[in-house]
């Protein structure tokens, strides 16, 4: 029993000491292994400026709702009592009393009144509501359009910084790569230092050469992090996640699926899509103040049960109530504003003839974005393949040169000389890699393919 009791006391020690671990991986943050499209879909669902473009088409909805209103049937029921503390005194003519030229002053009504009245509105015709109806689906279709921009302008940052994020593990591993290169040239140099073949000036360079690449990597880590950070914010994720890249990013990638210099449309670019919409709209306007000048037809119904008493006993089931029912036909017909209605037709004129002006302007815009996207796209081409060929040259002139080093025929001048244009030629090569990813976005983007 004794050694039951210990076994026992041993095995809840060991629990409440495992528990704090278990809490603490049960709260870890998650991780999430993304590829770019991933990336895209993730901010597609948590954005805030994505969530904000979503609310604004809510409430382009929510405004063609009110605006159908206008032309639906409108009912109201409405009723009142009324206590006429003191009765209204009506003057009529003494001639009914026999009293001509005089006015005798008589009590009309009674001292209590109600009324119930269920009344029907129905508009029948009005030139600016039904323009105004046929206008409501290009309006929620500027709203979807401005959605669309917003994702696509998230779209792009979230490539740019992506590629960015992919490029930098290829430096980290560039530079661990040339950090191990420097850390064993150092050894190396100070073996050679203690046999005599080299000098203490050999060493110092080397060191000086590691302490930079050390120094290099600690930067690149720090912007690293950085660009997580604002990934992180693009997308809408809590900054305590765990974000991992999945794609990754070559030479071939960047040059498969190149575009030819094809024939390309206006209407594919998503700012064109919505200065289209912004000039329908525009076109509604004028018809709208145009057919403002025509008549307006509606019909309205009521009926009404009343009661007049000098009791308030209106409840009861002795009480009278007299029914009253109308049919109203209304025309109205517009005449004469104050050439309010000539003006507000040039102004909406006008307004449309600045958007059809602006579209022709954005025509000549995209054509220039896609020239000019196209030459950075061709130059980026070319100048990562120069920068490969250079990596490539510089990695050979390295291992020839580390060789000779290695034999005592080669220089320390030579060894670092080559080392630096190598850490240099790496470098350029991926930045021009990510010039070309990056030029290549660029002209998906102008031809409205991104």
């Amino acid at each position: 029993m004794k050694t039951a009791g210990i076994r026992t006391a041993w095995m809840m020690a060991a629990l409440l000491m495992l528990a704090p671990m278990v809490w603490a991986q049960a709260k870890l943050p998650p991780i999430h292994s993304f590829s770019v499209r991933e990336c895209i879909e993730y901010a597609g669902k948590n954005s805030a400026q994505v969530k904000n473009a979503l609310i604004d088409y809510q409430l382009q909805f929510q405004t063609n709702r009110e605006f159908t209103s206008e032309a639906l049937p409108q009912l109201s029921v409405n009723g009142y009592i009324t206590d006429y503390l003191q009765i209204p005194t009506t003057l009529l003519p003494g001639d009914f009393f026999g009293q001509p030229g005089t006015f005798v002053p008589i009590k009309f009504g009674t001292k209590y009144n109600s009324a119930a009245t269920i009344e029907l509105n129905q508009l029948l015709f009005d030139g600016e509501v039904f323009v105004g109806l046929q206008a409501r689906k290009t309006a929620l279709d500027l709203a979807t359009k401005n959605v669309e921009i917003t994702e696509e302008n998230i779209r792009l940052n979230i490539y740019k910084i992506y590629y960015q994020l992919v490029l930098s593990r290829y430096q980290m591993l560039l530079l661990d790569s040339n950090i191990s290169r420097a850390e064993k040239l150092l050894h190396d140099t100070r073996e050679l230092y203690k046999n005599g073949f080299a000098e203490k000036l050999d060493i110092d360079k080397t060191q000086v050469q590691l302490s930079n690449l050390q120094t290099e990597k600690v930067k690149t880590n720090v912007s690293i992090a950085n660009g997580y950070l604002g990934m992180k914010l693009l997308m809408g994720m809590p900054v305590q996640d765990s974000l991992v890249l999945t794609d990754s990013l070559s030479y071939d990638q960047v040059k498969e699926g190149l575009l030819d210099e094809g024939i390309y449309n206006y209407s594919d670019r998503r700012d064109y899509q919505t200065l289209d919409l912004t000039r329908k709209l525009g076109e509604f306007n004028v018809r709208r103040y145009k057919l403002s000048s025509l008549p307006s037809l509606s019909l309205t119904g009521a009926y009404s049960k009343n009661a007049q008493r000098e009791a308030m006993d209106i409840f009861t089931k002795e009480s009278t109530w007299f029914t009253t029912s109308y049919v109203t036909l209304r025309l109205t017909v517009p005449i004469f504003a104050g050439f309010a209605r000539d003006a507000r037709i040039k102004s909406a004129q006008l307004q449309l003839n600045k958007i059809q002006n602006n579209m022709e302007t954005l025509k000549l815009s995209i054509d220039n974005d896609v020239a000019q996207a196209r030459l950075n796209f061709a130059a980026a081409i070319n100048t990562m393949e120069s920068q490969k060929k250079n990596m490539e040259l510089a990695e050979n002139v390295y291992g020839q040169t580390k060789k000779k080093y290695e034999q005592g025929l080669g220089s320390q001048t030579e060894i670092t000389a080559s080392q630096t244009d190598l850490v240099q030629a790496q470098t350029n090569f991926l930045a021009a890699l990510y010039s070309a990813i990056i030029a290549k976005i660029d002209y998906q983007k102008a031809i409205g393919k991104l």
